[in-house]
């Protein structure tokens, strides 16, 4: 347990940055499951709607600094070759 003053700030800092990357990351598995679930139906409008919304919130997720870079575009990459194979 904190013993001093700055330990126990320290200790509810990370408590609610924990809780904000977590509700920031579920948000992003979200999107990237909508774009999944619109592939594997088939349906190319709807996959092409969340494939355009999947993308600003995983660059949302870099700039926040809950992803890394090269992930978010590793990502963007694959979600795009799978609803371009829909056409």
């Amino acid at each position: 347990m904190a013993n001093h003053k700055s330990a126990e700030k320290r200790i509810r800092q990370t408590k609610k940055r924990t809780a904000r990357n977590r509700m920031r990351l579920s948000r992003i598995h979200t999107y990237v499951r909508k774009v999944d679930e619109a592939v594997s139906t088939g349906n190319k409008d709807e996959a092409m709607l969340a494939f355009k919304a999947v993308v600003p919130e995983l660059h949302r997720g870099v700039s926040r600094g809950v992803l890394h870079k090269k992930t978010a575009a590793r990502k963007i990459s694959r979600l795009n070759l799978r609803v371009k194979a829909l056409s």
